[in-house]
């Protein structure tokens, strides 16, 4: 294994199995941009998606929601590196698609 691709894991790994102010199911639900209750879900879906877009309404609509800034900073890492880590492998994909047809 690389070693790009031995510290993802590690990251990754850190993100949603270490020790945070989110539960662990909170964080994997960002990671995957999955299965979170409004309207949290409409802030990580953002951050995944759209993340120029994201105002400090949608922060304070997360937090009105009863999770704390600690809480809210994690999952929105989540979902970043969630988000990154799936156009990555897309973009592994496509290289290797590429490559065997050439």
């Amino acid at each position: 294994m690389s070693d790009i691709m031995q510290a993802r894991k590690a990251l990754v790994t850190r993100l949603l199995e270490g020790d945070g102010r989110a539960p662990r199911d909170q964080r994997r639900a960002a990671f995957d941009n999955a299965r979170l209750p409004k309207p949290l879900n409409m802030l990580i879906d953002k951050v995944a998606k759209h993340a120029y877009q994201v105002t400090d309404e949608d922060i304070t609509a997360a937090r009105a929601s009863g999770i704390s800034e600690d809480q809210i900073f994690e999952m929105v890492v989540c979902a970043a590196i969630g988000q990154a880590s799936r156009q990555y492998d897309t973009a592994l994909e496509a290289l290797e698609a590429a490559t065997k047809e050439g």
